[in-house]
């Protein structure tokens, strides 16, 4: 670069809005599962305007740019692909610019966390439709977006784009665009979004390789009066698939996923659900009524660590409804769709407790014991959920001694998406030295509590191609997935005409390809 980059942020931006520190730049050029080329620069801008002029600034410059959010992916959306990169880290966006109860939405910056939304709505009785990731402590929306966030409320209302009614997005030159009705410059109110072509969800689920998001709009719904809980077990992963997909199939879900025996052993053990008595007070809280609240937290504890079987799927449904009488309706439909497919019933603890404590602290980076994770993700239709668990197990059966030998195990967890997806999600495990990530997120009591572990570069190795071999039964069964980020072909697997669209689009966002390079495949 022809001009340093200390000299040209001091030009333009405060001291505490930059940094060029080793260790800040290698955490904010690593994710959860791997690193990238260390970036030259990160920026925390303190406002929109300051964000979106930077970036002009720096990609005038010639330096390529990549957004970050809270960090919690583990797919390699914003690392860094080349030398002179500049993180802009939108975790100082964090102001929530307007509830509109009125109208039913509410507008907030790119850095504000699902967390705090939802506990500034929750005075109200408001929420989001969709209102987080399990991350969500951490996570933010800007990321969210970028990448597909799902999980509380996916089983009804989709993903956080699925609620999005507009955002402003800060292009490659310094421009500000808006979308939904605020793309109109009589527009007063962000209310909706299609009013000619979607131009929001041409930026939803990009990687930020079109601009980086500034901030967002998103419906909000009356919070449900009635939430019921309903637990059961199957004998097999593709049992378990059929009834989430019938589940779904019936609409009475708000959430609908299931554990395989290992990740409901992870999570039962983990800070985040049954390990203390202030997750059962959270559970007694969250009822409507005291005596409700009691009963419920006595169900919880008598359930217990050991009211699982071993080797069990077991499928958890959360149900909400606007009166009892329906909230019973709905648990009835999940509960014929269950016994029809031979599911026998569970006491509810690990949905319930789910719910009670909603956005655990962000330790779960690491495994229970230390390990590191990987997750991939696959989104199919429901009548080819069992085709990818197949798929996927027949393709890994030549490598299960070498996982073995290298100390590499498989979790799964299975969510519904509304009623038309199904989401397959397998998880590596495995001990290596921790990443930035892994030395930063979790709390110094988790922290000292863990081993810490000897470099085992021969199973990170091997995880990586695992990793490829899965992705390659994605692409040939033509699954989706949420977070694209550098991991999974995008590009390259598309037909010509959307392929040449995107190219075009891209040009003219970006013409110098300095968005985020590798992501989306450009």
């Amino acid at each position: 670069m022809s001009v340093a980059i200390e000299t040209l942020l001091a030009g333009c931006l405060d001291a505490d809005e930059w940094s060029v520190d080793p260790v800040r730049l290698a955490l904010v050029s690593s994710d959860v599962y791997s690193e990238g080329v260390l970036a030259v620069a990160v920026v925390s801008p303190k406002d929109k305007a300051r964000c979106a002029a930077v970036i002009g600034t720096l990609t005038r410059a010639g330096f390529a740019i990549v957004g970050r959010g809270g960090g919690m992916s583990y797919t390699g959306g914003y690392l860094p692909t080349r030398p002179n990169t500049v993180v802009v880290d939108t975790s100082r966006l964090d102001r929530i610019v307007e509830i509109n109860a009125e109208n039913l939405y509410i507008t907030v910056e790119a850095g504000v966390t699902w967390k705090r939304i939802h506990e500034a709505l929750k005075p109200l009785g408001l929420r989001l439709p969709f209102f987080g990731t399990f991350s969500g402590a951490q996570a933010t929306i800007g990321g969210g977006l970028s990448n597909g966030a799902l999980f509380l409320g996916t089983a009804r209302y989709g993903t956080g784009a699925d609620c999005m009614l507009g955002m402003e997005i800060a292009l490659a030159d310094g421009r500000i665009l808006h979308t939904g009705q605020r793309a109109f410059s009589r527009a007063v109110q962000p209310f909706y979004r299609t009013y000619g072509p979607d131009l929001s969800g041409l930026f939803a689920h990009e990687s930020g390789a079109f601009g980086i998001k500034l901030q967002a709009t998103f419906k909000l719904i009356r919070t449900p009066a009635h939430t019921g809980y309903a637990s059961f077990v199957f004998d097999g992963m593709e049992a378990a698939g059929r009834a989430l997909s019938e589940v779904a199939r019936t609409g009475a879900a708000e959430e609908a996923y299931v554990f395989d025996p290992a990740s409901t052993r992870k999570n039962l053990r983990s800070a985040g659900l049954l390990s203390d008595a202030g997750k059962l007070l959270s559970v007694v809280k969250a009822e409507r009524s005291w005596w409700r609240g009691l009963w419920a937290g006595a169900k919880l504890a008598a359930a217990g660590r050991g009211f699982l079987p071993d080797e069990a799927y077991s499928l958890h449904v959360v149900c909400t409804a606007r009166s009892e009488a329906a909230l019973r309706d709905e648990l009835a439909s999940v509960r014929a769709a269950c016994s029809q497919l031979a599911g026998q019933e569970i006491p509810d603890s690990i949905p319930r407790a789910v719910r009670a404590d909603l956005f655990p602290a962000p330790d779960g980076v690491l495994g229970p014991d230390g390990d590191r994770w990987a997750a991939l993700n696959a989104k199919v239709a429901h009548s080819e959920a069992n085709a990818i668990i197949r798929a996927s197990r027949a393709a890994l059966e030549p490598y299960q001694r070498r996982m073995k030998d290298h100390g590499v195990w498989m979790s799964h967890l299975l969510i519904a998406i509304g009623s038309n997806a199904f989401s397959f999600e397998p998880v590596f495990h495995w001990h290596d030295r921790w990443l930035p990530m892994h030395e930063a997120m979790p709390s110094a009591q988790t922290l000292a509590r863990l081993p810490r572990p000897t470099p085992n570069p021969e199973a990170t190795q091997l995880v990586a191609e695992l990793r490829e071999v899965l992705i390659e039964v994605f692409v040939r069964l033509g699954a989706a997935s949420n977070q694209i980020g550098k991991t999974y072909p995008y590009m390259p697997v598309l037909r010509d005409e959307p392929r040449e669209l995107l190219g075009e689009i891209k040009r003219w966002v970006d013409p110098q390809g300095l968005m985020n390079p590798g992501g989306l495949g450009f």
